[in-house]
């Protein structure tokens, strides 16, 4: 088995104000990616798919790509906005790109046998979450029988802005029942509670509800299924909102579960995330990872 990490890069971090996924926060100028690699590699993951923009790859590999080819198999996917299903074109204006959903499906010529992970390049995930899914890769993973790793969503929030989140509900055997992309979620005013706007008005939502930080494992079976799903909702998206509609993956995975198609084992991480939503989350997120290689937990160099 050759377990697949498979990095979501092609982001155009409009609410960071740069190219978030590289850029260093490590006292080595290291991006997250780069912790995220190094715990998948100690993990037992031999491959790493980067899905990026095609004018991105001279970045990555100068930034990250060059210091871990020596370790890990690496690929690249390109995310292309005219990547399409016959007859359907790019709205007028354009740029933004498709979401989630459509960023994995550039790997679907190269994901072909083995289970694999999904996950964020500026998210910070910790290594339980890849010893934990590893583990059901080993023992209960199959082609109807996903999983991910959940957090806590009120151990996901920001303090300079909104989030979106993939609000996850599951039945008594841990099994994903529903989830929901919900976005503009922050905390109230006192942090006293957690808040999220729904046509116009804050509403109460639980603050330990898990959450998908979009840390799943997968089978290559899935591509085939949220590709029939992309091709049936992208044109009643682009009617509702050509310019901004997204495809995203918890919501597809949402219809997979709600249409008895698959289903989804909410696993757990004993570690904490912790990402970059926006610049402000910079200086935090920087103290969280050097503490963590003062503590040990990762050395001062990490691929050397």
């Amino acid at each position: 088995m050759k377990e697949t990490l498979v990095i979501l890069a092609a982001g155009m971090g409009s609410r960071y104000g740069g190219l978030k996924q590289v850029d260093g926060v490590g006292n080595h100028n290291e991006p997250i990616i780069e912790f995220t690699i190094y715990d998948a590699i100690r993990s037992g993951f031999k491959k790493v798919v980067l899905i990026i923009k095609k004018e991105h790859q001279e970045l990555f590999e100068e930034a990250l790509v060059s210091k871990i080819r020596p370790y890990v198999e690496v690929e690249y996917a390109f995310q292309d906005l005219n990547d399409l299903p016959d007859g359907i074109v790019v709205p007028e204006g354009r740029v933004k790109p498709w979401g989630t959903t459509h960023a994995l499906l550039a790997c679907r010529d190269i994901l072909k046998e083995d289970p694999f992970v999904v996950c964020n390049a500026d998210d910070f995930y910790g290594r339980n979450a890849f010893e934990t899914i590893i583990d059901y890769f080993h023992n209960g993973i199959d082609d109807e029988h996903y999983c991910m790793v959940g957090y806590e969503l009120q151990k996901t929030l920001s303090d300079h802005g909104t989030v979106t989140r993939g609000y996850c509900q599951k039945d008594e055997n841990d099994d994903l029942s529903s989830i929901k992309e919900i976005m503009n979620i922050r905390w109230k005013e006192d942090h006293q509670g957690v808040v999220y706007e729904d046509d116009g008005v804050y509403k109460p939502i639980a603050a330990d509800v898990p959450v998908s930080m979009n840390f799943w494992g997968f089978t290559p079976n899935v591509l085939k299924q949220l590709g029939e799903i992309f091709r049936e909702e992208l044109p009643i998206g682009i009617e509702k909102n050509p310019l901004k509609y997204e495809a995203l993956l918890p919501n597809h995975v949402g219809v997979l579960v709600d249409r008895g198609l698959a289903k989804v084992k909410v696993l757990t991480s004993s570690d904490s995330w912790f990402g970059v939503t926006y610049k402000e989350d910079r200086p935090i997120v920087v103290e969280k990872i050097q503490s963590l290689k003062d503590n040990g937990t990762y050395p001062d160099i990490l691929f050397e």
